[in-house]
C-alpha cells in the first residue's frame, strides 16, 4: 500500500496549520505500514473537528452522534472482527459527551483503537472549554477562566484497567504513526491520547507551549508496570509521549465466546423472514 491509496477527494475543512493535519499524516503513514487495504479498514467518529477525519482518508467510515463513536465501533468489530476498527474522536466528543461509553468500552475491552485529538477546547463550536482544558483558560464562554480541574484521560484509563495507554503529539508524526501501529497490534481497547494544538481557539496550548514540555518516553520506562505508568501519566510540568502502559488481557471477543463463532458479517441471511417481527409492530 502507498499513501495515495488512502487519499480522499473530499475538501478539507480544517483551519490551515491545524494540528489535525499532523494526526492525519501519522494515521495515513500507519495504515501504509499496516499493509491493509482501504476496504479492510473502518474509521468511526462522532461529531467535531476530529470527527471529520474519516472524510479525509479513503476507507470505510461511519459517522455517529456526538459522543457515540465507541458503541458503533465496538458493534462493528463484533459483527466483523476481520475489520481493523479505528475511532477518531475529540476530547469533548470522547471524554465529555462520550464519557460513559469511554468507561464501559474499557471495561468490555473491545478490540478497537481510539485516537483522541486532544486540543483542550471545543473547536467545532467555536472555542468553549472542554473536559481537558487547563484551569484559568479564558474563553468566550468562560471569560473569568476555567475553574474546574481537567479530566485526566491517561490516569482514568489506567485506573479502569485499559491494556494499552499511549500519548502522542501532533507535531511528532513518525512517532505518532508508530504509536498508532502499536495500538492496532494490541488485542483489546487501545487509547492514544494525542496532544493537538488548536491554532484558532486555544491560545494557551500552542505548538510553542508543547515544544517546551513534550518529551519522548525512554527505553528505561517499564510499560508493563502500572505504577510506573501512573507516575508518567501524572506529570504536569513535562508531558511524556510514547507507550505509557501495555499489558494484554482477554478482550471482549474472547470473554464473550464470539471468537469461537463465525463472524456475524458472514452469516447467510437469504432465508431470513422478518415478516413475523414486523407484524408485532402493527
Amino acid at each position: 500500500m502507498e499513501l495515495k491509496d488512502f487519499n480522499s477527494t473530499d475538501p478539507v475543512a480544517w483551519c490551515p496549520g491545524c494540528g489535525n493535519f499532523g494526526i492525519q499524516a501519522a494515521l495515513k503513514t500507519a495504515l501504509v505500514k499496516l499493509g491493509r487495504k482501504p476496504q479492510e479498514l473502518l474509521l468511526v467518529s462522532g461529531i467535531g473537528q476530529a470527527a471529520k477525519m474519516p472524510h479525509y482518508i479513503k476507507a470505510n467510515f461511519f459517522n455517529g452522534l456526538h459522543g457515540r463513536a465507541l458503541p458503533a465501533a465496538a458493534a462493528a468489530k463484533i459483527a466483523n472482527r476481520e475489520l481493523t476498527v479505528i475511532v477518531t474522536t475529540g476530547d469533548g466528543d470522547c471524554y465529555g459527551e462520550g464519557g460513559n461509553h469511554f468507561i464501559h468500552n474499557i471495561r468490555r475491552n473491545s478490540d478497537i483503537t481510539v485516537i483522541v485529538h486532544d486540543n483542550q477546547i471545543y473547536g467545532l463550536t467555536k472555542g468553549q472549554a472542554s473536559p481537558t482544558s487547563e484551569p484559568g483558560m479564558r474563553t468566550k464562554i468562560q471569560p473569568g477562566g476555567v475553574i474546574l480541574a481537567p479530566f485526566p484521560p491517561l490516569e482514568t484509563a489506567l485506573a479502569l484497567g485499559c491494556g494499552f495507554v499511549a500519548r502522542g503529539y501532533a507535531a511528532e508524526k513518525e512517532h505518532l504513526a508508530d504509536l498508532i501501529l502499536a495500538g492496532i497490534a494490541h488485542k483489546g481497547f487501545s487509547l492514544i491520547d494525542v496532544l493537538q494544538p488548536c491554532i484558532s481557539f486555544n491560545k494557551l496550548n500552542t505548538f510553542d507551549w508543547y515544544g517546551k514540555r513534550v518529551y519522548k518516553v525512554g527505553p528505561e520506562h517499564d510499560s508493563a508496570s502500572k505504577a510506573a505508568a501512573l507516575a508518567l501519566a501524572e506529570q504536569r510540568d513535562r508531558l511524556p509521549i510514547g507507550v505509557i502502559y501495555s499489558k494484554p488481557r482477554p478482550d471482549y471477543g474472547e470473554l464473550s465466546g464470539l471468537d469461537a463463532l463465525p463472524p456475524l458479517a458472514g452469516a447467510d441471511i437469504s432465508a431470513v423472514d422478518i415478516a413475523p417481527l414486523l407484524a408485532d409492530f402493527r
